[in-house]
């Protein structure tokens, strides 16, 4: 059973793991229970499959074709975005394309690649559904290695997008319009504080002119 994700950079995504000894409850399964609640640290993604029942074992993948681009920081984060997750994806491995059962998003931050616009890669986590020998093999992809489908909410595309990475950050402190005060805290309560102000400075004038 996998419950957490490690990321080195330069290196494949690698899990903990603990085993659950569940062998002993097969027909075929061995007398006594070795393995149950030992541990495992960092088992590299290429070596896990999913639970769900296949005919045969699927077969190791490369690693380049398992994961594309390796981590990109020891910092990340664990997201599963729910708008995406609920039908299949489309997996764009070597040269063709395979469905698979998408998991959850592993994005990166606090190195020089992850926060680079142009560089920036997440891992979504899948497993492969309907891909022959691979078929049950975890993997991780980037956003241009796959398509999730949604045939309620959006028609699915076809060919390359034509996108183009940004180069860009995106800032609004950095503006030099924050070294005045009057526009940094141009906020709900300034017209309160400009109209008390005003009305202040009419009775001081009413008072002026009494006197």
């Amino acid at each position: 059973m996998v419950f957490a994700v490690n990321t080195i950079p330069d290196r494949s995504l690698s899990f903990q793991l603990v085993f659950t000894g569940c062998e002993v409850d097969r027909e075929d399964g061995p007398d006594e229970n070795v393995h149950g609640g030992a541990m495992w640290a960092r088992m590299p993604i290429q070596a896990l499959v999913a639970d769900i029942p296949v005919e045969d074992w699927a077969v190791p993948m490369e690693d380049h074709l398992c994961q594309p681009w390796d981590c990109e920081s020891r910092n990340h984060s664990v997201i599963v975005m729910d708008r995406v997750s609920s039908s299949p994806w489309l997996c764009k491995i070597g040269n063709e394309f395979h469905t698979g059962k998408y998991l959850f998003t592993v994005d990166y931050t606090d190195s020089d690649i992850a926060d680079d616009p142009a560089q920036h890669k997440q891992s979504h986590v899948l497993y492969l559904t309907d891909a022959g020998q691979w078929t049950g093999n975890l993997v991780a992809l980037p956003n241009n290695r796959v398509r999730a489908t949604s045939p309620a909410l959006w028609r699915t595309g076809e060919g390359a997008p034509d996108f183009t990475p940004s180069q860009w950050t995106h800032s609004a402190e950095s503006h030099e319009s924050y070294l005045d005060p009057s526009v940094t805290f141009n906020n709900l309560y300034e017209d309160r504080h400009d109209s008390k102000s005003k009305s202040n400075g009419k009775k001081g004038s009413r008072k002026a002119k009494k006197s």
